[in-house]
């Protein structure tokens, strides 16, 4: 079914859509330029609420399988890419992206000229917008353009209960902050021995301090950090208290309840491929990020805390450190391994807070 993705500002775009329904979606559109990982970002919650352009040309030649999912369900609010692979080829596959992309009810508009919607997006900045069939009439597209963009997605993505990943023999037990979290962090603390209780994002201080945590890990989510003033508070009281590690929104929220601002990105940073450089060493890591807010620098002013990374593409903060508490926190994901071992000792830093904190 031929259908189309209309711009804000009203620019079209045409393709065909998957299946044949007449499916629609609205949400803000956003691109990401990884050759590999279409799984990994479909399943990741931090995309909860956005239409997804995918820049590679063609996508699913290598399907789908399970062990790849980066949380229980697809948050995504639409994907748009160029060619759909109709037959894909990969020893660990289990099903095509399309079956994926039906059976999670993605909307998807392929045969898609993406990258002049990438450089209309480059040039104009993240605009909200729709995907509908090519008959649907004009009042129906207004109806969904007047639809206000969804706020408050960490509701969405958070787990509604704590549970708990058992570790090894004599583990370090972290409280992780769900805000949005990849599987793939948890693997990472595990694999170094971390018993992990995951609490819903909007969990108490007192109640997590009282699981007598060794650190407190801020995971990666969705949306403006500046729409959940309640967990910013949370963390506050939390500051003092543990060994912190923040990634991504965890990043952003461990920044403003030290009293710092954040900023929208013009048109953010998702890909696979951002160079960021530590400031205290200077090695450059290749990293891999999904985010559209910043820490603003000049808000930093006589904040006790110093950046430790930035990124080499605009310069914008990837990383700080508190001058006197084990607090530190990354714009990018560590655990992603593009570099493939760039920044794994972000994780083993962590743990060197933790061991110091427990054997105090």
């Amino acid at each position: 079914m031929k259908g189309k993705l209309i711009l804000q500002d009203g620019t079209t775009f045409r393709g065909q859509l998957l299946g044949n329904t007449s499916t629609t979606t609205e949400g803000e559109v956003v691109f990401n330029t990884g050759m590999t990982g279409y799984q990994e970002i479909l399943t990741d919650p931090s995309y909860c609420r956005q239409i997804v352009t995918l820049t590679y040309p063609l996508i699913g030649n290598y399907g789908v399988a399970k062990q790849f999912n980066q949380s229980r369900k697809s948050f995504v609010a639409g994907l748009i890419i160029g060619e759909l692979c109709e037959k894909p080829s990969s020893s660990s596959m289990e099903k095509t992206l399309a079956d994926f992309l039906t059976e999670e009810k993605i909307p998807c508009l392929y045969d898609v000229d993406t990258r002049a919607l990438t450089k209309k997006i480059r040039s104009a900045g993240t605009m909200k917008g729709v995907i509908v069939s090519e008959y649907t009439s004009q009042s129906a597209v207004d109806d969904m353009m007047a639809l206000p963009v969804r706020k408050r997605v960490v509701e969405m993505v958070t787990t509604p209960v704590s549970y708990t990943l058992d570790a090894g023999a004599n583990p370090l037990n972290v409280v992780t902050m769900d805000f949005g979290i990849k599987r793939n962090i948890l693997d990472s603390l595990r694999k170094l021995n971390c018993r992990l209780t995951v609490v819903p994002a909007y969990t108490k201080a007192e109640e997590i301090l009282a699981l007598n945590p060794d650190g407190i890990f801020l995971s990666n989510g969705p949306g403006d950090p500046k729409d959940v003033p309640e967990i910013i508070n949370e963390v506050k009281k939390l500051l003092d208290k543990r060994p912190i590690f923040g990634i991504c929104l965890g990043h952003q929220i461990i920044a403003l309840a030290l009293g710092a601002d954040t900023y929208k990105l013009k048109f953010g940073h998702r890909g696979s491929n951002q160079p960021v450089k530590c400031l205290e060493t200077g090695k450059v890591a290749i990293t891999s990020q999904n985010h559209g807010y910043a820490v603003d620098e000049k808000s930093l002013g006589e904040l006790p805390v110093k950046v430790t990374h930035i990124s080499l593409n605009d310069g914008t903060i990837e990383g700080v450190r508190h001058n006197t508490l084990p607090i530190t926190s990354v714009q990018y994901h560590p655990e992603a391994a593009p570099g493939p071992n760039d920044s794994v000792h972000l994780f083993d830093q962590f743990i060197d807070h933790m061991r110091v904190f427990k054997n105090k």
